[in-house]
């Protein structure tokens, strides 16, 4: 559709986005004269911003001001008119330098990398962690305190997963020695898929008596962690930073339901889903967001690869509409690739 537009029309257009993503103000004809390059009339610049309104480009917020992109214009110009920046070397060092203590351990990765993501936004940074379907190599369990133990899992292609889970009260620490024991027997050198989907069917088949806290681990870890399209994890950092560019009331309630919405699984499953389609950095706007069909929000969002170029995740960043897509695009895209290449 924007070809369709004439240069003048495009122009105009182009200058009512940018000062709408500038200050979220509405944005007069006499003022967008000033901001023009060539040399229009206000009457002029009104009738262009006229059709541009019947066309479903703009909108007047109110009876006299000025005009503000719609979310079908803002669709368009991100596809037709923006111009994508580039990250600095300070941007760079500073994903880089947040994400170096990270070592081998792919949650924390994983969250370092989504804290620097939403602190140099400024808005609400997300990723989906990839499932887990390389073979393990080794489980282990180990007493934190009473009623806590960790689990760490490490695969075959060299990723160290952790989780704390609660133990039965009372627990005797022969009982991690026997969990750890019972597991690795089954988990050891299948991936979480098919360990779980054996575990299952002796569980169903009453062949094993697991004591409670091997039942927990598997309840709440592995069915959380099992491979295909049943696993992932989602980390959510800098909702402040989002809440606080809030203003409106009606706005802070649809950041509300996009939280609430971003804690279900099959939400966890259509963010992946959408990123094993995307090529490059998606950029998902409004109503015709097809993840949470809010309107007032955004999300910029990238996927990232594992060493066999296979899309296993996706990192992002959430925000309102009037966000500085041309600076955030190449975050998302630098932050992406760097979680590929750790993991790779």
């Amino acid at each position: 559709m924007i070809t369709e537009l004439s240069e003048r029309s495009r122009e105009i257009f182009r200058q009512i986005v940018e000062a709408y993503l500038e200050t979220g103000e509405p944005i007069g004809s006499r003022t967008l004269a000033r901001r023009l390059t060539m040399a229009l009339s206000p009457a002029t610049i009104r009738n262009v911003m006229a059709d541009l309104e019947e066309s479903g480009l703009l909108f007047a917020p109110h009876t006299s001001a000025g005009r503000m992109p719609t979310e079908a214009g803002l669709r368009l110009f991100v596809d037709g008119l923006l111009e994508v920046g580039s990250l600095t070397d300070d941007e760079r060092r500073h994903i880089d330098a947040q994400c170096a203590g990270s070592g081998a351990d792919l949650e924390e990765l994983l969250e370092d990398a989504t804290s620097a993501l939403s602190g140099l936004s400024r808005y609400a940074g997300l990723v989906l962690a990839p499932k887990t379907d390389s073979p393990l190599k080794h489980i282990e369990l180990v007493n934190l305190s009473p009623g806590r133990a960790l689990v760490i899992l490490v695969t075959e292609s060299g990723v160290v997963e952790n989780r704390v889970i609660e133990t039965p009260h009372g627990m005797a620490p022969s009982s991690l020695v026997e969990a750890s024991n019972y597991l690795s027997a089954r988990l050891v050198g299948r991936t979480l898929s098919e360990g779980y989907d054996e575990i299952t069917a002796e569980l169903e088949s009453h062949r094993a008596q697991l004591d409670e806290l091997t039942a927990r681990v598997v309840e709440a870890g592995l069915a959380t962690w099992a491979g295909g399209h049943k696993g992932g994890t989602l980390i959510v950092r800098g909702q402040a930073n989002l809440l606080d560019d809030i203003t409106v009331e009606a706005d802070l309630e649809r950041i509300r339901s996009l939280f609430a919405a971003l804690e279900t699984k099959e939400m966890m499953l259509r963010v992946l889903s959408l990123a094993d389609t995307a090529e490059g950095v998606r950029i998902y706007i409004g109503a015709d967001n097809r993840l949470f069909n809010l309107a007032g929000v955004s999300m910029i969002v990238g996927p990232y690869n594992d060493r066999r170029q296979q899309i296993v995740g996706a990192i992002g960043v959430i925000g309102p509409t009037r966000m500085n897509y041309a600076r955030i695009i190449p975050l998302v895209d630098y932050t992406a690739q760097m979680i590929g290449r750790r993991i790779g």
